[in-house]
């Protein structure tokens, strides 16, 4: 049975990626969801949680679900895209493909999210959000993107790009980028014209959720 371990994004959970993953389940995938340290909605916890808390967490899942010598097919979303990449990198013989859903290369700052923000109730959301995430988690994500940096060129692993056009956190010149500095010989890009920054929950998530898995079955059968 393929293997798929997902990743969650920065201030996020499972939610964020759950439709992706009962969808794969449902297509005899098997699963693995966590939660990444500190991601409990309470500001003292995220105050202790670490970048390095983040990356020591990822791989222990993967050798966990890894611990036969099975590839895992990696899924990352948002800061988790990055957290990915760095498997990638450092379990090169253990991540089978990697699929980077809305990988903040180039994140938006809270200035220019304001300007991109169609409804109060969004604009309060986000506001609120930045408000009550500690200024340490912030810098963890920060160096999380600077660090990612070095990490693109050294994927060797088939990889799936997929960013939305209206996505108001990543701009969309992080899907070209990674495109263009990706080491793999096997990369695949999405463009999804109608979605933000939630690709699982967007207009056209049947595409996505698809899309991802005809790219997963492609790379197993490598």
């Amino acid at each position: 049975m393929e293997r798929c371990l997902f990743i969650h994004g920065f201030t996020g959970g499972i939610f964020e990626i759950e439709p992706l993953s009962e969808y794969l389940k449902q297509h005899h995938y098997l699963t693995q969801t966590f939660t990444l340290k500190g991601h409990t909605g309470r500001r003292a916890d995220m105050r202790r949680a670490t970048r390095e808390d983040w990356y020591r967490q990822a791989g222990s899942e993967l050798e966990q679900l890894a611990q036969d010598g099975e590839g895992v097919h990696v899924i990352g979303f948002s800061m988790g895209a990055l957290i990915a990449s760095r498997l990638a990198v450092r379990y090169k013989s253990l991540v089978q493909s990697l699929t980077l859903l809305a990988a903040p290369v180039f994140p938006l700052n809270p200035g220019e999210i304001v300007k991109t923000l169609g409804s109060p109730a969004m604009l309060k959301n986000y506001v609120s959000k930045f408000g009550s995430t500690p200024i340490h988690a912030n810098r963890e994500f920060n160096r999380i993107v600077r660090e990612s940096f070095d990490l693109f060129p050294q994927i060797e692993a088939p990889t799936l790009i997929v960013q939305g056009t209206r996505d108001h956190l990543v701009k969309t010149k992080s899907a070209d980028y990674l495109e263009q500095h990706i080491g793999s010989t096997g990369k695949e890009i999405l463009l999804v014209e109608r979605s933000g920054h939630m690709l699982c929950y967007c207009e056209e998530k049947e595409m996505v959720l698809d899309k991802v898995h005809q790219f997963i079955q492609g790379a197993s059968s490598m």
